[in-house]
């Protein structure tokens, strides 16, 4: 062993401590190793700058600009209000939410379809008593699987398909076909989420929902709900419609014209034209607005149809001339651009409609605003603004179909071979631009810097373990051990070997490192290459066991409420099927033998 095979393995396992520890995070570990490896001479400058001009590494830039895109828009929110519009159980729940969200994971990284969908899964489960515990790790694994099926799923896919590019692994073209992922990746998609659906109930826990708790003990605000036409509420009991079991809000009354009911009974018929009156919090009646279900504010009128509005909490001011005004008479729509939705009264209960109660100074109001609020407002001494509750900006339907258009035509033009996948890309960024659906200062927010450095160092990482002939020997030392036992377990060791470094640091850390072992494999038993290159990916991005091993895992980690123990309960199972899959498949698809 020389020098410079010294100097790469001790920089490897450099990585993997740092990585695992968090010494330094993930950006600067690989700046620190890939330096050394400059600085000794195992890499020249221009090796380690050859990812930043790598493809691959310009397509998911491009592709995390979609995302952040499609994150601020109300395009995938719309699309799940209507789907899950009458689903109460949780099985049901989680049928129709894992093979949607991996469908969309497929088409867009699955990072931002994470952000998006948490606070939904969270609402529906605070509506329906269900904990977030039960939740968020089948979102985050639905994520993942649709991920695995495509290319463009997600950076890992990327990244190996980055590493391909750069080494010249197959001798008649250049990069891995869009769809090359997808017999694996649609297997582990139907396998894992009937998996989810029927043991999830079992394996994961249930456990209080921390947030939820505080959210309940904060200041009451009474809403009003209106029963209108075509309700499904109409004709029945409060126990039927299921109005007695919402988190965040009770039913304190129901105004049947002059009448009021109360106390509400399970066994009270609702009826068409009742007037529902709930106590709830500012982030519930947020939730009501800006969801599509039958409980909107009855006082939302002409807002529900504007694309930007905000949700804002006022204090009546002591000398206001709104005081002793009752809430029809304050004429907030005609003034301010703005309809008071809520009123909270300290230590007051409030009954009869909203619109009849006289306002005095200190009353907390929860209005929805208009786009002139802030301008009819700049001297106003009526009231103060103590806190903005959420923006709520729905995107008309003309835009989210160019969305959902654009990506698909970018897709399919690259899958069939008329344009490349980056240039269809691009154009679709600059057609977002031109319409104005994204502004420039906006789409820079969506890249991820400290992801890019990653990679594209990562590649350099491979060149280096390629160079001194690191990876060759590695993978003689694997084929050694594992060969007389066939294809399907030489296949397993890789697998497991990637897999196990995934969960431990990074999956494109762990891909980085296995990716040139494997080629080397392929070459040494003279086998297509591409199964050993996909298996890579696979196995890196197929990280179930613990929550650092995926984005995606690391975000749902603290709103769920999770342990390591949590993930690995149901994690290790899943990540057996998809080895299982993975490994078969490959061997099936391309008939893999040992000579």
């Amino acid at each position: 062993m020389n020098i410079q095979q010294i100097i790469v393995l001790l920089v490897i396992l450099f990585m993997i401590v740092s990585l695992y520890k968090s010494y330094f995070g993930s950006g600067f570990t690989f700046i620190i190793g890939i330096s050394i490896l400059g600085i000794t001479g195992v890499l020249t400058p221009k090796e380690i700058m050859s990812g930043f001009a790598n493809e691959q590494l310009a397509v998911i830039v491009l592709l995390l600009l979609i995302g952040e895109v499609i994150r601020k828009s109300t395009l995938i929110d719309n699309m799940f209000n209507r789907f899950f519009k009458r689903t109460f159980t949780y099985k049901k729940f989680l049928f129709k939410l894992i093979f949607p969200v991996s469908a969309l994971s497929a088409l867009i990284n699955n990072t931002p379809l994470v952000a998006i969908m948490m606070p939904y899964v969270h609402n529906w489960g605070k509506r329906n008593n269900i904990s977030p515990s039960k939740l968020l790790i089948p979102l985050s694994y639905a994520a993942i699987f649709g991920g695995t099926a495509t290319l463009i799923g997600t950076s890992t896919n990327l990244v190996v398909n980055g590493m391909v590019a750069e080494q010249n692994v197959f001798p008649h073209f250049k990069s891995l076909n869009i769809f090359d992922f997808t017999p694996v990746g649609l297997t582990m998609i139907v396998l894992g989420g009937l998996f989810l659906v029927l043991f999830s109930d079992k394996l994961l826990p249930d456990k209080q929902d921390i947030a939820e708790e505080v959210a309940l003990r904060s200041r009451e605000y009474i809403v009003e709900v209106k029963v209108g036409q075509g309700s499904s509420y109409h004709n029945k009991t409060i126990e039927q419609a299921k109005l007695r079991n919402l988190k965040g809000l009770f039913l304190v009354e129901i105004i049947r014209g002059e009448e009021k009911i109360s106390p509400v009974t399970p066994q009270t018929t609702v009826k068409i034209g009742d007037l529902l009156v709930f106590a709830g919090n500012t982030s519930t009646i947020a939730d009501m607005v800006q969801g599509n279900s039958m409980l909107q504010p009855a006082h939302l009128g002409m807002f529900s149809k504007r694309t930007k509005t905000e949700l804002l909490e006022i204090a009546i001011a002591p000398n206001s001339s709104l005081v002793s005004k009752t809430v029809r008479e304050s004429n907030f729509r005609a003034r301010f651009d703005a309809a008071i939705l809520a009123i909270h009264r300290n230590g007051e209960k409030i009954s009869g409609k909203i619109g009849n109660v006289k306002l005095i100074a200190g009353d907390l109001l929860l209005l929805i605003t208009g786009e002139d609020f802030e301008q009819r407002t700049q001297d106003n001494k009526e009231f103060y603004i103590i806190n903005k509750v959420r923006k709520i900006d729905k995107m008309p339907a003309g835009e989210s179909v160019l969305i959902l258009g654009g990506l698909i035509a970018s897709v399919l033009l690259s899958s069939l071979k008329i344009v490349p996948l980056f240039t269809s890309l691009l154009v679709f960024v600059i057609i977002l631009l031109l319409t104005k659906i994204a502004s420039p200062k906006e789409l820079y927010k969506g890249i991820n810097y400290n992801l890019i450095l990653i990679i594209a160092l990562s590649i350099a990482l491979g060149e280096a373990m390629i160079k001194t002939s690191i990876a060759s020997g590695m993978s003689g030392l694997i084929l050694e051990v594992l060969r007389p036992y066939g294809v399907i377990v030489l296949l397993t060791g890789l697998f497991l070997l990637t897999n196990l470094l995934a969960a431990i640091i990074t999956n494109i850390g762990a891909a980085a490192i296995v990716f040139p072992i494997a080629i080397s494999l392929a070459s040494q038993l003279a086998l297509n290459p591409k199964p050993f290159v996909l298996l890579v990916a696979f196995a890196a991005a197929g990280s179930f066991i613990t929550p650092i091993g995926y984005q995606t895992n690391l975000m749902v980690y603290g709103p769920g409420g999770y342990s390591f123990r949590d993930f690995f309960r149901i994690g290790l199972p899943v990540t057996l099927l998809f080895m299982v899959i993975t490994v078969v498949g490959l061997t099936l698809q391309f008939g893999l033998k040992i000579n």
